[in-house]
């Protein structure tokens, strides 16, 4: 027994669709880019669309360019830096002696004698 669904396997607006029904496809053009590992990409662009510098390696992420011979660098990742790493850029140890001294004579200070 049929489940009563007379279409059964098909979608709303599936079948076969022509150019009539979708317009003219717009001339395209393919460019081809390569990263630093070498992969090469070759997307598609409308002749008539600015092509980008750069475009993203679908296999590895990397940068791609439209030059083979020097693809762009990767780029270079900098470490996590805890906010400490931070302050101390900013601080020398002495100012942070000199910080740390003046904290905890407030502290002393307003302790309460229970």
């Amino acid at each position: 027994m049929g489940s009563g669904n007379a279409i059964r396997g098909s979608r709303v607006g599936a079948g076969p669709m022509g150019e009539a029904e979708r317009g003219e496809a717009a001339p395209r053009v393919r460019v081809a880019f390569w990263c630093a590992n070498m992969h090469e990409t070759r997307p598609s662009f409308a002749s008539d669309a600015a092509v980008p510098e750069y475009w993203d390696c679908p296999r590895c992420g990397l940068p791609a360019g439209q030059d083979e011979s020097a693809p762009p660098a990767p780029p270079r990742n900098e470490p996590y830096k805890t906010h400490l790493a931070y302050v101390k850029e900013r601080r020398s140890d002495t100012d942070g002696a000199a910080i740390l001294a003046e904290a905890l004579e407030r502290l002393r200070n307003n302790r309460s004698p229970w």
